[in-house]
């Protein structure tokens, strides 16, 4: 399924597609109306225009839904219902975001998510140096 960007978006929401480490976007088409799973079917890469194809992790029989994990595109999800409905075998209790995401599920969905994900990943755990570290913490004590 590919993807088209509607319109840029101010910030992130229910229906925003992150497309970005800060871009948001709404897509177009039938690409909003693909449901999350915590066990999908689907994947997505970033296309040409920067909006998000739907691939195929697996073969999708005939009259089965298209599922995707919105951890796949957002980096953070806080605006759902406390409790996933999803009914799947894996089902993580709750919609999160890529953040939210245990290694293992993070290294199940690799080559099916947005680059800048694992890129927003490798920002936050690298060492910051010393100065960033101490600046505007208490003295003796690093941020």
């Amino acid at each position: 399924m590919v993807g088209v960007i509607d319109r840029e978006l101010d910030r992130n929401h229910s229906h925003a597609s992150q497309v970005g480490a800060q871009r948001f976007v709404l897509h177009g088409g039938l690409v909003p109306k693909v449901n999350h799973s915590c066990e999908p079917n689907c994947g997505i890469r970033l296309n040409a225009s920067g909006a998000h194809d739907y691939v195929a992790r697996a073969p999708i029989a005939a009259g089965h839904e298209i599922t995707f994990d919105y951890a796949m595109r957002n980096y953070s999800v806080g605006y759902f219902a406390a409790h996933c409905r999803c009914g799947s075998h894996h089902c993580r209790g709750r919609i999160t975001g890529w953040e939210d995401l245990p290694a293992q599920r993070k290294a199940d969905y690799q080559g099916f998510v947005a680059p800048y994900l694992i890129e927003i990943d490798h920002q936050a755990t690298r060492p910051r140096p010393a100065a960033e570290t101490t600046a505007g913490a208490p003295p003796g004590r690093a941020a």
